[in-house]
């Protein structure tokens, strides 16, 4: 089935407004980018907010005819007779199988390989991790996960127990374990990141080594030797105390899904309870290390 797309320029104002206008005349998908190129990070819970500049895109059956919907645009004075606009024809394709081209085997470290479950494994004598992406964060592509992952395969976790506090789609657990941990416990939130987590470790048949759990579910008194948390500047200062507290005496510590800039604070709040290193930096983002008190 062909498509066409009508792109707008607007603001974060007026583009729901825009966006239920459109729905109105026969669109069937909206989505929104940012014109700018300004993220945002950190909204806070319940909000979804919107780029100052933001890229509107509508999508039609290419049958529908655009002239008519655009002149009715012209009258919105939010928008105004002269508003930016794209018409683009898309092409048809197998979107499913375009989708997954775009992701490959990634290697971290020396060791450990992340490999989609379509994709044949580069080095059947590496440490693989079949993962696929999906709804819960974390396939190894973005930087923080990345920052992580090589972290943990330059550690010799032979027996050791580890705690992925955050685990989201389970992808560092399932890592950890591969590497050889002992004993590996996922915390989340988000009933639907345990869920992942479980499937993953099923498919890579480490089911029966990883413990998940909702927080209000854990045990009493969790510690271990090491703990990873991938998760938001925000959170990681908030619950600094209770991350600090799962962490044994001269146990391992690594903080991620920070920004540069975010770094250097969250570094020195956790100098209440860890020797912590100097930052290590991907891209515009963070990985803090370090050992506890």
């Amino acid at each position: 089935m062909a498509w066409i797309q009508l792109k707008i320029d607007t603001d974060n104002q007026h583009a729901e407004t825009l966006s239920d206008l459109l729905m109105e005349f026969g669109a069937l998908s909206i989505t929104y980018e940012d014109g700018e190129d300004k993220p945002i990070y950190e909204p806070k819970l319940g909000e979804t907010p919107l780029w100052s500049h933001t890229v509107l895109t509508a999508l039609f059956d290419a049958s529908f005819d655009l002239a008519p919907i655009v002149e009715l645009l012209r009258l919105q004075p939010y928008l105004g007779k002269d508003f930016s606009h794209k018409i683009e024809q898309v092409e048809d394709k197998d979107w499913e199988r375009e989708w997954m081209d775009n992701f490959h085997p990634i290697q971290f470290g020396q060791r450990l390989w992340i490999c989609p479950s379509w994709r044949d494994v580069p080095d059947p004598q590496a440490v693989n991790v079949m993962l696929d992406p999906g709804l819960a964060f974390g396939t190894g592509t973005h930087p923080t996960t990345a920052l992580c992952l090589e972290w943990l395969d330059g550690l010799d976790l032979k027996g050791k127990e580890v705690i992925d506090f955050g685990c989201g789609s389970g992808i560092l657990a399932i890592a950890a374990i591969k590497l050889g941990a002992g004993k590996v416990t996922g915390v989340d939130i988000d009933y639907q990141a345990i869920e992942a987590s479980k499937a993953n470790a099923e498919r890579n048949d480490v089911a029966d080594k990883l413990a998940l759990y909702l927080p209000e579910d854990q045990p009493a008194n969790l510690q271990a030797e090491i703990l990873v948390a991938n998760i938001l500047a925000g959170p990681l200062r908030e619950l600094a105390p209770l991350i600090a507290e799962k962490v044994q005496t001269s146990g391992l510590l690594a903080l991620s899904g920070l920004l540069k800039e975010q770094a250097e604070e969250i570094r020195e709040y956790y100098t209440q309870w860890f020797d912590m290193d100097e930052p290590a930096h991907k891209e515009d983002w963070s990985r803090l290390t370090g050992t506890r008190k």
